[in-house]
């Protein structure tokens, strides 16, 4: 395969699998259209053209040319200069990597992961929440979060593997929506009775199987076994962290349970305090998920995967 080609498939399979479907991402995409066609020409000189064909701003090729072709890939889920410099040990070692997969965005796709957040306002208005409230309750988070991101030094590993002449891409929020649509699906296929019952499911994945090895498995930081979910809602996707003020109005729309991948004790408290129950599948466990379901449709193209730096690597080609 062809950079490019692992570009847009990553692209392709986020769509399919985004939580506001995929007829809204096509209406998404149309209008920032309409936005750039309406733009002046000083602005379209600094318009990031991908963001026409691309719904999501931290999925990206970083450095690299596009027409690259493909046979190995250094995939993980934090790739930083060191793992960079283990990707060109590689290649002295006799084990050339084409191409850097990073899950967590680096460069300019981390620059603009502030951007991605606008879908955890469809996931709150798909769980009961009005839209017009889902939309004032992440605006100060979206905006928390930007600038949050503006010191940062976000281009290291990239400016690595450019001196090294190596390829680097980020795969985000598209692989987010991947395991949050099939964990979602899980849950209101098996409809688990309990907490207890909930784990039980996580633990048949290979990925919370391994991640127990680790200690850092599947946990209930909010209600305990025995507690009835109730609605779950998977919450995966949208960049990072949303607004800590959603959990009311989730509690009022019915959610009982959020099965989510990490949680700050500010957002572990509201919860609480809302009454929703609260289980932490595992970062690194669930974003290896994630990635997986996405690199199976890699590997069955040929690509060979070397995964690294947290990736629990299994396949479901079987």
């Amino acid at each position: 395969m062809k950079i490019r080609e692992i570009y847009e498939l990553a692209i392709a399979k986020g769509m399919e699998s985004d939580p506001r479907g995929l007829e809204a991402v096509q209406k998404f995409l149309a209008r920032e259209k309409e936005k750039y066609e309406k733009m002046r020409e000083d602005e379209k000189e600094e318009y990031d053209l991908e963001r026409l064909v691309n719904p999501y701003d931290d999925t990206r090729v970083l450095v690299g040319d596009p027409e690259r072709e493909v046979r190995r890939v250094l995939v993980g889920i934090d790739m930083e200069v060191g793992e960079v410099l283990l990707a060109d040990r590689l290649g002295e070692k006799g084990r050339p990597v084409d191409l850097i997969i990073s899950h967590h965005p680096e460069g300019k796709a981390m620059a603009s992961l502030y951007q991605v957040m606008h879908l955890q306002e469809d996931v709150l208005a798909r769980f009961g929440v009005p839209i017009n409230v889902a939309e004032g309750i992440m605006s100060s988070r979206i905006a928390e979060v930007k600038r949050g991101i503006l010191p940062l030094n976000h281009n290291r590993a990239v400016d690595a593997a450019r001196i090294l002449g190596l390829a680097f891409m980020s795969v985000h929020t598209a692989a987010d929506n991947l395991v949050a649509s099939y964990l979602q699906k899980l849950m209101d296929e098996k409809q688990p009775e309990t907490l207890g019952d909930v784990l039980k499911l996580l633990k048949e994945q290979p990925e919370y199987r391994e991640a127990i090895k680790y200690k850092a498995g599947p946990t209930i930081v909010v209600g305990a076994r025995e507690r009835r979910a109730g609605k779950i809602m998977v919450d995966m996707t949208g960049g990072t962290s949303g607004s800590e003020d959603a959990y009311a109005k989730l509690a009022q729309a019915g959610v009982g349970t959020l099965l989510v991948m990490h949680m700050g004790e500010k957002h572990r408290k509201e919860a609480e305090k809302n009454h929703i129950n609260v289980i932490i599948a595992g970062h690194m466990a669930s974003d290896s998920l994630g990635m997986n379901l996405f690199l199976d449709e890699l590997e069955a193209r040929g690509v060979e995967i070397i995964p690294c730096a947290g990736l629990l690597r299994f396949s479901r080609r079987s």
